[in-house]
């Protein structure tokens, strides 16, 4: 999946300390906080074809973290009202 630009940015992620910028390109974000005061950063990505192909066909669509932990996250679709945007 590419990341892409969505009219909420309103920030950017640079690479972190230590890594070139040619291996981590800049990332845009939504910065959100939602009614309970809980604050969250939003990116939004555009699966390819096949991978569009892939999940119509059934298959799980897969999240990679970084490290020895996972964070607290969520994955969902543009659109389904579960972000403040």
């Amino acid at each position: 999946m590419n990341f892409t630009q969505h009219h909420s940015n309103n920030a950017v992620l640079g690479a972190p300390a230590g890594v070139p910028i040619e291996e981590c390109r800049a990332l845009p974000i939504t910065r959100v906080v939602f009614a309970d005061g809980a604050q969250a950063c939003v990116s939004f990505w555009r699966p390819s074809a096949q991978q569009l192909e892939l999940l119509a066909a059934g298959q799980p669509l897969r999240l990679c973290v970084m490290g020895t932990t996972h964070p607290p996250l969520s994955v969902g679709v543009d659109g389904d009202g579960e972000l403040p945007l």
